[in-house]
């Protein structure tokens, strides 16, 4: 037996509103819209993986997505052109990733990284 995929769901009311946030701050792409639920797609491919975790490192909060992106700066830049509150400042952690920590219209705490050079 083989894991194909994991899909994260987030549950809201504002299904637009979160569809934009990503949109908007990552730019992924709408693959499917049914109004009830809108799955989007960077259109990259990666390993499957789940973190089981008691803290999110550096005594912050778990975060609910880990979202591994090529340009940390140029997307913690966008996200205060668009007017997000950062609630963990870019930050350059010892086990080797750069990352800022936001939250989606939907209140899910995001881990936005980069691995290091």
């Amino acid at each position: 037996m083989m894991v194909k995929r994991i899909v994260a769901n987030i549950g809201t009311k504002a299904v637009e509103d979160v569809r934009t946030f990503y949109s908007d701050l990552l730019g992924m792409d709408v693959v499917m819209d049914l109004g009830w639920i809108a799955t989007m797609t960077s259109g990259e491919t990666a390993p499957t993986q789940i973190s089981i975790a008691s803290q999110g490192g550096s005594g912050t909060p778990v975060p609910d997505l880990s979202i591994e992106v090529d340009d940390v700066d140029a997307i913690h830049a966008r996200a205060k052109q668009l007017g997000h509150t950062i609630e963990y400042d870019l930050t350059d952690e010892p086990w080797g990733v750069r990352r800022f920590y936001l939250r989606d219209p939907a209140g899910k705490l995001l881990n936005i990284l980069s691995h290091s050079a």
